[in-house]
């Protein structure tokens, strides 16, 4: 017999014990399914899951600060939009009273809250700017004739009014919001003065108040850094009793008389400006609207 059968005889005389009814007992072995990690690749794990999270609310906050940012400029845009749609209609509000001559017209009661945000928040004075680079615009491109009769009229009026003194805290708040106003564009007109000056044109200084207030009108003038102008003309009137507009036509009839070539008027006045030579170049110097309220509280 061979190895092999031996073995096999072997295993079959263990099949049966004590008798040969009792079973063969055997060994069971289980295979559990999972799979092993280190320590270290755990960590890893655990901060890759961290940072996942932190970076989910990160951005979770982040979509949140833009949707706020986002409502609060749509607000702002609604509420600049509604400003200049009031500024824009007290504006052309203002214009219609001028070019009617419209002294005592009762302006809209919101325009007299936004006339003072007007110069306030500085619209005033960026009007005032915009106005003087076209003005200068225009005088980079002329030069003044040697003969020296070329010559630029400057209305004067309104640059030094009189503030009167009032208890009321309103009216004191629109009465610094004038003077800061006419402070604005008394220094607009004496930039434009002295760049024409330098420029080599002769300039004359025109108002509608009396010539009996010239001494009083030349000491403002000197004091507000104005010197050397060719001529300064008032009225040989009562101002009451005459028009601006019939004043100025005087005045410009006797200027062209003497010989001189009217080049260009500058104004923030209707009055002066209505003229009906083409070849004068007129320019609207900015003016807020206070001047209509003042009027509309006298009367």
């Amino acid at each position: 017999m061979s190895a092999y059968g031996h073995q096999v005889e072997r295993m079959n005389s263990t099949r049966s014990l004590s008798g040969g009814g009792s079973e063969l007992r055997r060994s069971s072995f289980v295979l559990e399914s999972g799979f092993y990690i280190t320590s270290f690749a755990a960590t890893i794990f655990v901060a890759a899951l961290a940072a996942t999270g932190l970076l989910l609310i990160t951005l979770l906050v982040s979509l949140a600060m833009m949707l706020q940012s986002c409502q609060s400029s749509h607000a702002g845009i609604i509420q600049l939009q509604n400003i200049n749609d009031e500024y824009n209609y007290c504006k052309l509000y203002s214009l219609h009273a001028k070019l009617n001559n419209l002294e005592r017209h009762n302006f809209p009661s919101l325009c007299k809250d936004l006339a003072m945000k007007y110069i306030k928040e500085g619209q005033y004075a960026r009007d005032l700017d915009s106005t003087k680079s076209v003005i200068e615009d225009y005088f980079n491109s002329v030069r003044p004739s040697d003969d020296g009769l070329d010559v630029v009229l400057i209305d004067i009026d309104g640059i030094f009014p009189p503030i009167p003194h009032s208890s009321n805290l309103f009216q004191s708040s629109i009465n610094n919001c004038i003077l800061e106003a006419k402070n604005l564009k008394r220094m607009l007109v004496l930039r434009l003065y002295m760049n024409l000056h330098a420029g080599g044109w002769s300039i004359i200084l025109l108002s509608r108040e009396h010539g009996t207030r010239q001494n009083v009108t030349i000491n403002h003038l000197l004091s507000a850094g104005f010197r050397d102008w060719s001529s300064l003309m008032m009225s040989e009137e009562d101002e009451e009793s005459t028009k601006g507009n019939e004043c100025f036509a005087r005045q410009r009839n006797v200027i062209q008389k003497k010989g001189f070539r009217i080049i260009s008027i500058m104004s923030s006045q209707m009055d002066a400006l209505t003229v009906a030579d083409r070849g004068i170049r007129i320019f609207l110097l900015p003016d807020p609207i206070f001047d209509k309220f003042k009027q509309q509280r006298r009367a």
